[in-house]
């Protein structure tokens, strides 16, 4: 079988058995793959070609994977997966908003990070429209129905749940999820947005029984994943 020449995934990793056990498994799922082993050489490399998705290390010579996530961010939208040694960087991460789309912690499962590429992809090359969703949002009055029904959504719930759908298979930390709801009267903590997660779900499954949408991400966040079969942003 040929290799997809269109889907090149650039690995911006120092670590040389690392950057190998990644080419070899995205090359053995039929990807064209190559590697640069710092940040500097990322950037224009990415200038020279833009590739159909990164996977990029935190901590590169020349110029860390922020930087490069930011530089790369001026102009093109690749989308980027970030690797990172330690799960307490990745809420870090997050609230730099580096412009990256995933993040995945050392040591990692080479499948794992396989699976998130083609996730990305999928999104990315937009095989299919948005058809099929089944919520729809109502800004104006503060409103999301699903599947047909309204949900009984206070305006806090109405802001978190707003921000998840809008951007499907993107982790959020409570971080993020609090700034959403920023300009809600009352004080809202971070642990008490995992308490609003929880009635949020409860919500859902109440017009939509077997959905189990919003996804706990350890150590980090949540994640909101779209329960249509095929659906792609």
């Amino acid at each position: 079988m040929s290799v997809d020449r269109r889907r090149h995934i650039l690995v911006v990793e120092d670590d040389p058995k690392i950057a190998q056990v990644l080419l070899d498994y995205l090359r053995a799922d039929n990807l064209d793959a190559s590697c640069v082993p710092d940040g500097l050489r990322a950037v224009q490399a990415v200038k020279e070609s833009v590739p159909s998705a990164i996977i990029l290390d935190l901590m590169l010579p020349g110029l860390d994977g922020i930087g490069v996530c930011r530089e790369v961010r001026r102009f093109s939208d690749v989308p980027i997966i970030m690797l990172t040694a330690r799960i307490d960087e990745i809420d870090r991460l997050l609230g730099l908003d580096t412009g990256a789309d995933d993040y995945v912690c050392k040591p990692f499962s080479p499948r794992e990070v396989l699976a998130r590429v083609q996730a990305l992809l999928r999104r990315a090359e937009g095989r299919l429209v948005s058809v099929g969703v089944p919520w729809k949002i109502d800004d104006a009055s503060l409103r999301i129905t699903w599947r047909g029904q309204q949900l009984a959504l206070t305006p806090l719930e109405f802001r978190m749940l707003r921000l998840m759908l809008n951007h499907p298979g993107r982790v959020f930390s409570r971080a993020q999820l609090l700034d959403s709801v920023h300009d809600e009267l009352r004080d809202v903590s971070d642990r008490a947005i995992d308490s609003h997660v929880k009635n949020l779900r409860r919500k859902i499954q109440s017009v939509d029984p077997d959905c189990d949408c919003i996804s706990s991400v350890y150590g980090v966040g949540y994640r909101f994943d779209n329960p249509e079969p095929g659906y792609r942003p």
